[in-house]
């Protein structure tokens, strides 16, 4: 069982730079990855930046650039620098965790925190 909670949402102008934070607890040990999804109203939820325990990155087109997903592995922590926000980037943003046991796989989600940017 895995817990998370985020935290760095907030209201900021187009241009402007926001940090996410996402503290993992619980079976943290067998975490393989970790990563961010947002959901805009009417749109599907959808990938932003994911990292696994090596410290693969993967991102989506529309962050490319602006975005970096990192990790703190000693506080289990795992954070996303927003750089160049848009309107476009105003979401519910979703801390994900995917943990692989020998038992399956099991994916996790954080409460979400609003990320507004206006124009």
């Amino acid at each position: 069982q895995v817990q998370l909670v985020e935290s760095g949402g907030g209201l900021v102008q187009a241009g402007g730079s926001l940090r996410l934070s996402c503290a993992a607890s619980g079976s943290i040990f067998s975490i393989n990855s970790m990563g961010w999804y947002r959901q805009a109203p009417g749109k599907q939820r959808e990938l932003v930046a994911a990292i696994t325990s090596g410290g693969s990155t993967n991102y989506a087109d529309s962050v490319k650039g602006r975005f970096t997903i990192s990790r703190e592995n000693a506080k289990n922590t795992v954070y996303l620098q927003m750089n160049s926000l848009k309107p476009e980037d105003t979401a519910v943003y979703y801390c994900n965790a995917d943990r692989t046991t020998v038992w399956g796989s099991y994916a996790y989600w954080g409460q979400g925190t609003q990320v507004t940017v206006s124009s």
